[in-house]
């Protein structure tokens, strides 16, 4: 091991080097996140590119309109073949539950995930700080170039930054907008000026919101803003796996030096090369904290200090509180909180498929009038009157036919064998419905509405009401 740590003289002496100012931060200064390659550094770049979906998604297009269009005005969200209505509102509240819960689910599971690997605050920080670094260079680099004075390279760099992080924010209002309008036609009110107010809001909030919380607040933003970093301790339990640094095995700490063997010291040689890698500045040796995100970006970091000086990887983990001590772990499934997680999510997911399987293109709503629940005709005939609503929930024009079931002998009227729909509008129709009183044998008798469309095979609405007639 000492032929190893030897020969690792000069890495481990810029080590020190370069951690040596590191510290806890506690926001009266900016953090400076030293870069390393490894594992979760990778995986973190590809979860990050999940992103370009949110910047590339609305320029997809399905058939003559864009395949995703949240079209507020109109009150549609288009979502390739689908047209969900406000009447399918109970699909978003089915769709926050599968994401909330997940969100717990995951949390319960393996902490912050969200936080350290899919969160736009961490993703757009990291990407400013990328940038950050390729112009001012690594961290020394970057304190230093902070406490120079102003000259003409200070603000040469500094302006390309900035630039670079307005133009990154001005893309995200950009991108975010187009999700509510057809993108080719808002770039073109772009480059002609021709942005409404509420446009021209939503890119101002959301290009100056991206610069100052991921170009100057970065980690303060979950330490202060975020209300997910205050509630992610009831969502945790011995079972929870978290970046975790093995006490037994690191204490005590000692610096490595050439020639010295101490068989007291544990593996950590105080290197703090996992505080450097840290984007929010704590130390996973002092144990779980607020501001640890799960990004495991310090398990990269010390375990290219333990290949270094021969020492097996692992100091710093992904593990339980029960594993560290020594505990048995059960399995996920036999962990109560993790089964009434999934099956919540079981329910949100279930619901959304046969939600959006059974949307059609036709809905209908009947309201029966009830002053007065029928009329006696002088002929003895006993009338309703009923209030029908179609919505045409597709994008053309439709012509359905209206039929009855559930009567004999009935008559109608206001009812035509042939009605047309506008695309996209709900119509009312007032219908009245007579029958004998001879064919009535109980007070109410269950009547059916069935909405058949001439232009969509099979596709049909149904609605069951109400006959109301004297008591027998």
């Amino acid at each position: 091991m000492l032929d190893k740590a030897a020969k690792s003289e000069v890495t481990l002496e810029q080590i020190y080097d370069e951690s040596g100012s590191w510290h806890v931060n506690t926001g009266g200064e900016t953090i400076h996140a030293k870069r390393m390659k490894g594992r979760f550094r990778k995986i973190k770049w590809m979860t990050m590119s999940v992103w370009l979906v949110f910047f590339l998604g609305p320029y997809l297009r399905w058939g003559d309109r864009q395949a995703v269009l949240f079209d507020i005005p109109a009150r549609k969200f288009h979502i390739f073949g689908a047209t969900i209505m406000p009447q399918d509102v109970w699909l978003l509240a089915l769709v926050l539950l599968f994401f909330a819960i997940s969100l717990a689910a995951v949390t319960s599971i393996a902490g912050r995930v969200f936080c350290g690997y899919f969160c736009f605050q961490t993703i757009w920080t990291d990407i400013f700080t990328w940038i950050e670094e390729k112009l001012e260079g690594n961290p020394a680099k970057r304190r230093k170039l902070d406490k120079a004075p102003w000259d003409f390279r200070k603000i040469r760099i500094k302006a390309s930054k900035h630039l670079i992080w307005i133009l990154i924010g001005m893309l995200t209002g950009i991108s975010f907008m187009a999700w509510f309008t057809d993108a080719y036609q808002l770039w073109g009110n772009i480059f002609s000026l021709n942005l409404n107010g509420l446009e021209i809001a939503v890119l101002l909030a959301f290009t100056l919101g991206t610069y100052i919380l991921a170009g100057f607040m970065r980690e303060q933003t979950c330490f202060w803003l975020c209300p997910y970093a205050r509630i992610q301790g009831v969502m945790y339990d011995s079972d929870t796996i978290l970046p975790t640094y093995d006490v037994a095995r690191g204490e005590p700490r000692g610096k490595l030096k050439k020639g010295q063997i101490d068989e007291g010291k544990g593996d950590c040689i105080d290197c703090n090369q996992c505080v450097a890698v840290c984007p929010t500045g704590v130390d996973i040796r002092q144990g779980q904290q607020e501001g640890c995100i799960t990004c495991g970006l310090c398990l990269d970091a010390c375990d290219s200090v333990m290949d270094k000086i021969g020492r097996p990887r692992g100091l710093i983990r992904y593990a339980s509180l029960d594993e560290i001590q020594g505990k048995e772990q059960p399995p996920i499934y036999k962990r109560p909180r993790i089964l009434i997680y999934a099956g919540i999510i079981s329910f949100a997911a279930f619901g959304l498929i046969y939600g959006l399987s059974h949307l059609g293109s036709l809905d209908l709503k009947i309201i029966h009038a009830r002053q007065p629940l029928y009329v006696q005709q002088s002929n003895g005939d006993i009338q309703n009157k009923y209030q029908l609503k179609i919505l045409n929930k597709s994008d053309q024009d439709m012509t359905v036919s209206i039929t009855l079931d559930g009567l004999k002998k009935y008559k109608t009227q206001g009812l035509k064998d042939r009605v047309l729909l506008p695309a996209g509008k709900l119509s009312s129709f007032t219908v009245f419905v007579r029958a004998p009183r001879s064919v009535l044998d109980k007070e109410r008798t269950p009547l059916k509405f069935t909405v058949h469309s001439f232009e969509v095979y099979d596709d049909t609405a149904e609605y069951e009401s109400m006959f109301y007639g004297p008591r027998t």
